[in-house]
């Protein structure tokens, strides 16, 4: 019971920031949900269930644009696919028979934060640092989307149109470090930008919606970065 105590302390000590980020991150994301009609419960649950900027942003870009349901889930599954590496990464720092129960909860968590802490936990994985963690870090970013739909309702349009930018300084903080020092990454996100620009000015292409558009672009260009430029296997002990 001390074991599982102090894992739990400990994830919700290093939870702390990623919660704090979250929040930041959130706000941004709920002031977007209530430009696009989502009212505070449907924006929290959103947050709650999905768990995820990427998957979160892009769900919310396609339904302002109407776009159908398939596309949704279809275009979820692809940028949400990365979790599905993570789980199966932390699967093999945890003890064997840890339970199924034990194993869900875990799952409905990881993130590429929560990930991060936890993959870089010294020997055997305890699902209650992952638990420590997330109990700070899913009402941050639950927390940040509450409060940036109620302030999406209060602030002046200026002002929401002003805070609304931070989206896109969130996104060059996560791609702009990790260009700096690959250039394959560097030459991915340059060719990212040009095929996106063509869909969206070339008449042939203008006319594929927008959840299309994110499903053709993610499977082409990953699947061709994956084949020509394979990242190798490390292990996690």
């Amino acid at each position: 019971m001390n074991t599982k105590i102090r894992a739990w302390k400990s994830g919700v000590k290093n939870g702390i920031p990623i919660a704090m980020g979250y929040f930041a991150v959130a706000f941004t994301f709920g002031i977007l949900a209530k430009q696009a009609g989502l009212n505070p419960f449907e924006a929290v649950l959103m947050s709650v269930t999905n768990l995820t900027s990427a998957g979160q942003f892009a769900g919310l870009t396609l339904i302002a644009s109407s776009a159908a349901i398939a596309e949704v889930v279809i275009a979820q599954l692809i940028i949400n696919s990365r979790y599905f590496l993570m789980s199966f990464a932390l699967s093999q720092k945890i003890d064997p028979k840890t339970s199924f129960f034990h194993r869900s909860i875990m799952s409905y968590g990881i993130t590429d934060e929560v990930f991060g802490v936890s993959v870089s936990v010294p020997g055997k994985l305890n699902p209650y640092y992952v638990y420590g963690v997330m109990i700070v870090a899913v009402p941050g970013w639950a927390m940040g989307t509450l409060f940036g739909v109620i302030s999406g309702s209060v602030l002046s349009p200026r002002l929401m149109s002003a805070l609304s930018i931070a989206l896109f300084g969130m996104l060059l903080a996560v791609i702009i470090p990790q260009a700096k020092g690959n250039k394959i990454i560097a030459g991915l996100i340059v060719i990212s930008m040009v095929l996106s620009c063509a869909f969206a000015v070339m008449p042939i292409l203008q006319s594929i919606s927008s959840g299309v558009k994110i499903i053709i672009l993610t499977i082409l260009i990953a699947g061709i970065a994956a084949f020509v430029f394979p990242v190798k296997e490390h292990t996690y002990e």
